[in-house]
């Protein structure tokens, strides 16, 4: 967790990426990479409620599959009110319980990547990518909005298996966040690790 809050939550992309080469030396190879996700799965933890009500009826009352929670840490609500003349008490505890997956696109217009010993056959890079994604329902919270800006930042390595064919496998720190634009904005933050499998076209 660097810049989110939202915890446990967890995210599955699918799709394919397009670089380009703007220069190459001895030292380095430095590309314009782009990416379309047309699959990105989120999933949130749910909310279980166990509500031990002492007033106006004594018993406990469990409720799951509610909206997801910020964090899981055990969360203890004690309330006393009154209502028309009634008098509500108790205490009502809330933890995760279960898992929702919610389905978006997205697409990362800006990005870079950079090579080191281009010449040889296994080469490692560093990259960064910036862009959006939107998600059929909001994550990673109700009232955070549908949809958010994303930012990653990777480093792996890149195996050529000819001159027109590679293998890539990366770690990216990947970030979601609305930026404001919706009441609120937990943000979510996620190690991801990928495999892509890359070919050149024409000479470049």
């Amino acid at each position: 967790m660097l810049l989110g809050d939202a915890e446990r939550r967890m995210l599955i992309n699918i799709g394919v990426s397009y670089n380009r080469r703007l220069h190459v030396g001895k030292i380095v190879n430095w590309q314009y990479s782009g990416e379309i996700l047309p699959v990105a799965l989120e999933s949130d933890p749910l909310t279980r409620q166990v509500n031990v009500a002492t007033s106006p009826v004594a018993g406990t009352f469990v409720t799951t599959g509610e909206a997801p929670m910020v964090t899981c840490a055990p969360f203890v609500n004690n309330y006393n009110f009154t209502e028309e003349g009634t008098t509500f008490s108790g205490a009502a505890t809330f933890t995760c319980s279960g898992r929702r997956w919610t389905i978006g696109e997205a697409i990362s217009p800006v990005g870079m990547q950079w090579n080191f010993f281009p010449r040889r056959k296994t080469q490692v890079f560093v990259e960064g990518h910036g862009g959006y994604m939107y998600s059929t329902q909001q994550i990673p919270i109700a009232q955070s909005g549908s949809f958010n800006f994303t930012l990653d930042l990777g480093a792996g390595f890149e195996v050529y298996r000819s001159r027109n064919r590679s293998i890539r496998a990366e770690f990216r720190y990947h970030h979601i966040s609305n930026h404001g634009t919706a009441q609120y904005n937990p943000g979510i933050d996620n190690g991801l690790f990928q495999i892509t499998y890359c070919f050149r076209l024409g000479r470049r």
